[in-house]
């Protein structure tokens, strides 16, 4: 029942993309995404996997993005949620766990803020995958935003000292102001000394009574668990998992390079690619007729908070063009294709995957666009409305 559900919506799904085409160009050969379940032939498995095993052990690290906010003001122990892979899990003979792959998890300890500027703090475990082929794999994963006890004494030191002495600058300030500079020279000094120590008093006592930041993990975020368990898994092939594009014939694009980049808010949520075009169709394209669509059907339209290369230049019948744009997104771990449109009807002509052309970016790349992700610190922003 469920396999003749899913191949009506493959039919619908391939003969509402054509009729969305009709225009200047023909589409060409067109990729679909793997899919099997655990009941599929023999010749569906042998599609997706190599025959080769490697195992998911200890020294692996998913990352993975949640589906729901987790706050540890408000989220309850024992609360689950799912979270989905955001990038591929390789051993020596390739893919593992492809991203896409979805996560169960459980708030296994969840703390709010406290007195004496402790965070609160959230301890998550992980208990299985249900990879894009339908197959569910035990694991046991941990994360944890609770700082090092050692780590976390020595911030809240830290913090309650700059409190204690911008409270002693300014309790001389203020003693200064009202007493004036001749009692002070007077009094050889002690009278901004005095006020220095009142204003110290003041100033620890503000810190004592601080209260920390409360803990948040909110969609888009990108969480590391530690696999904590060795599982033996097979190997995927490379094309198992590519998403479906549009060709356009005689419209050539080719992705050379994808970085995620913070815009000058600093929100991640701008994700700039490296293009080169070759229009041999009779249309004229503009940043106008582009956009990023992602897996939930939203459109994003070129940014000016990026790299503005290729926003304001017109790609002509005949034209070769290089260069960069920009687009911010709502999450740049969601699924996306570029999109070029047809002027006239604004109906799409080409779809090219932005996944499937990262597969193919350097490892160098990679690396850079990871670190932007461990920076994230988990917490709220403080709100000028809260007590103190």
């Amino acid at each position: 029942m469920y396999k003749k559900i899913f191949a009506k919506m493959l039919i619908g799904a391939y003969l509402l993309s054509n009729l969305s085409n009709i225009g200047y160009c023909a589409t060409t050969g067109e990729i679909f995404q793997g899919y099997a379940e655990q009941s599929d032939t023999k010749k569906s498995q042998s599609e997706l996997f190599t025959g080769k095993i490697e195992n998911l052990d200890r020294k692996d690290v998913l990352r993975m993005t949640v589906s729901q906010v987790l706050d540890g003001s408000f989220s309850q122990e024992g609360d689950e949620f799912f979270a989905e892979v955001t990038n591929d899990v390789s051993g020596d003979g390739g893919v593992i766990i492809p991203a896409g792959t979805v996560a169960h998890g459980k708030i296994q300890q969840t703390s709010g803020a406290r007195r004496l500027g402790r965070d609160g703090w959230l301890n998550l475990d992980f208990d299985y995958l249900m990879t894009p082929d339908g197959r569910e794999i035990p694991i046991e994963g941990k994360m944890s935003t609770k700082l090092h006890p050692v780590t976390a004494a020595g911030k809240i030191v830290a913090t309650d000292l700059g409190y204690t002495a911008v409270g002693g600058v300014v309790g001389g300030i203020v003693a200064l102001n009202m007493l004036g500079l001749e009692a002070a020279i007077a009094s050889q000094g002690y009278t901004v000394a005095g006020g220095a120590a009142i204003g110290g008093a003041m100033g620890l006592g503000a810190a004592l009574y601080r209260k920390g930041k409360d803990v948040l993990i909110a969609p888009g975020d990108e969480i590391q668990v530690k696999i904590n368990t060795s599982v033996p898994l097979p190997v995927y092939k490379e094309t198992a998992f590519l998403q479906h594009e549009m060709q356009c014939e005689g419209l050539e694009i080719r992705i050379n390079n994808i970085t995620y980049e913070k815009d000058p808010f600093d929100e991640l949520n701008t994700i700039t690619m490296s293009l080169s075009i070759r229009n041999m169709t009779k249309m004229t394209f503009s940043s106008f007729d582009l956009a990023l669509i992602n897996d939930y059907n939203s459109v994003f339209h070129p940014s000016i908070f990026g790299d503005t290369t290729l926003m304001f230049q017109q790609i002509k019948p005949g034209d070769r063009v290089a260069g960069k744009i920009s687009f911010s997104v709502d999450n740049v771990k969601r699924r996306f294709w570029l999109t070029f449109y047809d002027r006239k009807n604004r109906k799409p002509v080409a779809k090219i995957s932005v996944d499937n052309a990262y597969r193919k970016v350097s490892q160098k790349v990679k690396n850079h666009n990871a670190k932007i992700f461990k920076k994230k610190n988990y917490y709220k922003e403080d709100d000028p409305f809260d007590e103190i």
